[in-house]
């Protein structure tokens, strides 16, 4: 770099800059407000109803917005995919279907790669949504229905790379996607089902069942066992809590290795009292069908962390705590 390019980059302020950008940016989503009309309800009725799939499609960085907007679109109960007009013109229109509903995205409303497709789109008798920056353009005037996606400039002080209008698109594409999730009643259990894989996966698929200690890992000791012996069996399983149970094996009691500081200061004697004597009885529990996520929110709000596990029958199934989520990737 030379000293005249390092000096001058010394001085330019970039942060002016970038705030000039989110300004332009900002008022350009605001600026979508007069667009969500009778035509943004007739696109969601389209969408809801369309019994095939919605395929998204668009030349250069409206078709990088348009592949995102296929991917939200799936994701939250919408079964769509992006289709590249290029390839659609070379064979890759087989992959439609009389059934299925187009979106088109172009900020001119005349990307000729999108007009080549026009004819046979209408020929097949395939649905169409625009969504362009100028509603007397082609794609407008030949949609089915027309969203405005039109901005009043592009955040580039050149007016050249797409950038507000791009930002635009995407929002736009957003507000159809979460208009249509609420219309469907699409519950995070749905969101789940598409979403198996990675952290998200498993906050919304695991159940307490499914990481909770049992049998030889799982920390209890009969109702009759001294104090001493409840503070092997917590050392023993390590995580910090072990269950009392009765004969019959359903809970009667918890007790932490928290709750040994109280018996020290007590100065009972550990090798002989019961541990009956010291138990917590109402200890907070949770069934085995309860979502991990769930669970989290509760060890939070009760500032626990550990919880044991117990059927309808109050009989002891299992115990987890605070690392068990973690090591599971729910929290």
């Amino acid at each position: 770099m030379s000293a005249k390019s390092d000096n001058v980059s010394h001085q330019f302020d970039y942060r002016r800059s970038a705030r000039a950008v989110l300004d332009i940016e900002k008022q350009a989503i605001e600026g979508l407000y007069q667009y969500l009309n009778e035509a943004f309800e007739r696109a969601c009725e389209m969408i809801l109803h369309c019994s095939g799939k919605i395929v998204v499609t668009g030349m250069g960085k409206s078709g990088h917005i348009g592949s995102k907007i296929a991917a939200t679109l799936a994701s939250t109960g919408t079964p769509a995919f992006f289709l590249h007009p290029g390839e659609a013109s070379h064979g890759d229109l087989g992959m439609i279907s009389g059934s299925d509903l187009i979106i088109a995205i172009s900020n001119s409303g005349e990307s000729d790669e999108i007009l080549a497709l026009l004819p046979v789109l209408k020929r097949r008798g395939i649905r169409l949504i625009c969504m362009t920056g100028n509603p007397a353009s082609t794609m407008a005037k030949e949609a089915d229905v027309h969203l405005c996606i039109r901005v009043e400039k592009e955040a580039c002080p050149l007016g050249l790379a797409p950038t507000s209008s791009t930002t635009a698109t995407l929002v736009m594409g957003d507000a159809l996607a979460v208009a249509l999730l609420e219309a469907r009643g699409f519950t995070a259990d749905d969101f789940a089902l598409s979403h198996p894989g990675g952290s998200l996966g498993k906050r919304l698929l695991l159940r307490v069942g499914d990481l909770m200690h049992v049998g030889d890992q799982l920390p209890q000791v009969g109702i009759d066992a001294t104090i001493s012996e409840a503070l092997l069996e917590v050392s023993r399983k390590g995580l910090g809590m072990t269950a009392i149970v009765n004969i019959d094996g359903q809970l009667a009691g918890l007790f932490t290795d928290g709750d040994l500081r109280r018996v020290l200061d007590q100065q009972v004697d550990i090798h002989f009292t019961p541990i009956s004597r010291v138990m917590t009885t109402h200890c907070v529990t949770v069934r085995p069908e309860m979502m991990a996520a769930e669970a989290v929110k509760l060890m939070e709000t009760r500032k626990i962390n550990g919880l044991l596990v117990v059927d309808e029958d109050k009989r002891l199934k299992g115990a987890f705590n605070m690392h068990d989520l973690l090591k599971a990737g729910v929290i």
